[in-house]
Order: C-alpha cells, then sequence, then structure tokens
C-alpha cells in the first residue's frame, strides 16, 4: 500500500550495525579511537581492558597503547560514567551531549529513607564534588575527606550498601555528577581511582542544553543501532520506559518508521537506507565483555539464536556478561582469556562445529587479540569454565 513503512529484515538491518560498528572492515588508523567511540556510542569500560580491546579492535593495527595514549596523553577520550550509569569511554568532544542528554533521563534511588540521598542533599554534594574537583584528581577517600568539609559529616556516614562493605552516602550521587558534567576520572594511583574535572579535559566545556541533546543521543543511537523502539532506547540508554516513549513523541519529526521484523521500529529521518547482504558468511570475531555491539544490538533473539541465549546472556536477558564469538554476524560461542605475562591463554569455545575456513579466521582473529593485548597468544578451543564477569 502507497505510504505505508519500508520492511527492513534482520540480515539487512545487522549488517548494517555490523558495518557502522567497523566489524565488517576495520577503519584506517587515522580515524582513531576516538572516532570509534564516537560512532558505537561509547565503549563500556568498567573492565578497561576489554574496552582497549573493543576499540582497538575496529582501527587498522591499533593497540590498547593507542587507546591508552587518547585515553591519558592527549585527552580525546575520557573515562566517565556513561548510558546505564555505567563507567564508558566517550569521545571528549561530545561531552556536552552526553552529559547535557544525560542529566535529562529520571533516576530513581533504590536505597531507603535514611540511607537515601534526599533532592537538596543531592544538588549539594554535586556542588561540593566541582569545587573539590576543579583541579585535583582526588581518590575516593581523599575526596570523601574533601565533601565532608564542604558539606558535612553526613557527606561521609558510611551508610550505603555496596559489595559486602557500607560506602559513605555521597557515593550515591557520583552517577548524578559525572551526567552533570562536573565529574569523570583520573588516572589510578596505583590500584585505586581518582576522580577528577572534565573541564581538564576540555576546556571551557559545558553541558548541552537538554532538549537538543537528547535529540542528538536518539539520533546517534538508532545511527549505531536502529531501527530501534523506544523501550529498547530505554534499555540502552538506562531511562525508565515511559520516558523514552515521550522522547519518541517529541521527536517525532526527526524520526522515520519502518516494519522491522514484524514490527514497528524508528530510524532516523533520512536514515533509513539498508545495505542488501548482511555480514559474510565465514566472517569470524572475537567481542570483548559488554562490547557496544552486543550490548546494543535487538532483538536478542536474533543475535544470539538458538542455544547463545543461554549460554551467553545474564537470566535477566542481559547481553555482555560473556565476551562473545561472532560468525556471521551473530553470536556462535564464548570464549575467555588468562594471562600471565606476555603469555595469554585465549579458550574459545563454539557452540558448533567450526568449519576449516572458520577455523583459520578463528586463529588470525586470536592473533589480533594478542597483538592488541601486546601479548603473544595461544588459542583453545574447548570449554570456558569461568563465570560470567570472570
Amino acid at each position: 500500500m502507497a505510504g505505508s513503512p519500508p520492511t527492513v529484515s534482520w540480515s539487512a538491518a545487522n549488517g548494517r550495525r555490523l558495518a557502522r560498528h567497523a566489524l565488517l572492515e576495520p577503519v584506517a588508523a587515522g580515524t582513531g579511537p576516538a572516532g570509534i567511540a564516537a560512532a558505537v556510542c561509547g565503549a563500556h569500560a568498567q573492565v578497561l581492558s576489554a574496552a582497549e580491546v573493543s576499540l582497538a579492535l575496529r582501527i587498522d593495527g591499533a593497540t590498547r597503547a593507542d587507546v591508552r595514549h587518547a585515553l591519558w596523553e592527549d585527552r580525546s577520550l575520557v573515562k566517565t560514567f556513561g548510558p546505564r550509569g555505567t563507567v564508558h569511554l566517550l569521545a571528549t568532544r561530545d561531552l556536552p551531549v552526553w552529559t547535557g542528554g544525560l542529566s535529562a533521563v529520571p533516576g530513581q534511588s533504590p536505597f531507603p529513607e535514611g540511607v537515601r540521598l534526599t533532592p537538596d542533599q543531592t544538588e549539594e554534594v554535586v556542588g561540593a564534588i566541582g569545587t573539590a574537583l576543579a583541579d585535583a584528581e582526588l581518590t575516593v577517600d581523599e575526596l570523601t575527606e574533601a565533601l565532608v568539609d564542604l558539606a558535612g559529616p553526613w557527606a561521609g556516614e558510611r551508610v550505603m550498601p555496596a559489595f559486602q562493605d557500607l560506602w559513605p552516602r555521597w557515593r550515591q550521587a557520583v552517577h548524578t555528577a559525572a551526567h552533570r558534567g562536573v565529574l569523570c576520572f583520573g588516572r589510578n594511583r596505583g590500584r585505586r581511582v581518582t576522580y577528577t574535572s572534565p573541564r581538564r579535559w576540555l576546556p571551557g566545556f559545558r553541558p548541552g542544553p537538554e532538549d537538543g541533546a537528547v535529540a542528538e543521543l536518539l539520533r546517534r543511537y538508532l545511527h549505531a543501532y536502529g531501527p530501534a523502539t523506544s523501550r529498547q532506547f530505554a534499555q540502552w540508554i538506562g531511562a525508565p520506559p515511559a520516558w523514552a516513549a515521550d522522547q519518541f513523541r517529541r521527536h517525532r519529526h526527526e524520526l522515520a518508521e519502518v516494519v522491522f521484523e514484524g514490527t514497528p521500529a524508528w530510524v532516523a529521518s533520512g536514515d533509513a537506507a539498508m545495505p542488501e547482504a548482511g555480514a559474510p558468511a565465514d566472517g569470524v570475531l572475537l567481542l570483548p565483555y559488554f562490547d557496544a555491539f552486543v550490548v546494543g544490538s535487538q532483538p536478542r533473539d536474533r543475535l544470539f539464536p538458538g542455544g547463545a541465549a543461554g549460554r551467553a546472556l545474564a537470566p535477566s536477558g542481559q547481553a555482555g556478561n560473556f565476551p562473545v564469538l561472532l560468525a556471521g554476524g551473530e553470536v556462535a560461542g564464548v570464549w575467555h582469556q588468562r594471562r600471565s605475562g606476555r603469555k595469554i591463554e585465549l579458550t574459545v569455545e563454539p557452540l558448533a562445529p567450526l568449519s576449516a575456513g572458520r577455523r583459520r579466521a578463528l586463529e588470525v582473529q586470536a592473533g589480533r587479540v594478542g597483538e592488541i593485548l601486546e601479548g603473544t597468544p595461544r588459542l583453545v578451543v574447548g570449554t570456558v569454565t569461568a563465570g560470567a564477569h570472570a
């Protein structure tokens, strides 16, 4: 029928995502880690070595040294709290958009009254964090002392349950402070994390206007992961579904509807073109923990077909808990690395026997991971006994 939304197949959408994530062919070295971080909407960096592999894998010849240089030397990357309140490497030049957009996402504290920061206390803590970090890199303990001096003893009360311990009350506001643009990560001091001000990465930095920033994040998300629904956007950014649905309505003029796998979904206006072919039949990749492509791509049952869902997804359906073997653009196994000095043992567990071509491609990919991590890899094809997040 004339005027009906175009139909998009899984293979076309998946092929477009793979191409836009530089997973069909790595980009030239001149793009740099920040260019890739911008294209994929950030690299999950709770495990920093995983973020290093995620970014370097997409750049011809890059290693973890290139990512570290971008982060700590030329500061084209910044380590901060990104979508879902999780640690990410983001392109520094994009900080105004990220902070403007993420500060608009409504949050809800999981803590009970008496532990939970009040709105006034949150504002006081965020302001104090901005003052304390304006020209310093402070450990958690040092920042706690500074906030007690600036805001009062209540900010440092150890009442916040976390990892079989009690953290000081102010730490509830860390994500908010990052999303408001007054906190990011500095260099580790030994094994201790430090925080600092993002203005030291981007002089003159200010968060962008909320409405325009949300619209830009939505456009970038759909460019990297579309077609998608508002609920999928909510899951990706870490927002209530009702808020995300409202953003889709508010920015309807910037979206185009398609029918994806029989379901209404959206792409950015003017960006509905899809490739005719999907992933190469023998393409093999080793993607690390919480790789952006795995976390952002929907629907899960197509990216994790058959037994892949039970092996590589959390019971909640969360992706990224295991590094995955990608074959033909879909999850076909899991893997784990164990390092001892320069030696890196890569155990890969395929969910089905590998063809001779895919086995050769896997050996090449294992070599590439070793190159990125600046070590000597040894590939073992067998059962991965390590659990999630190991």
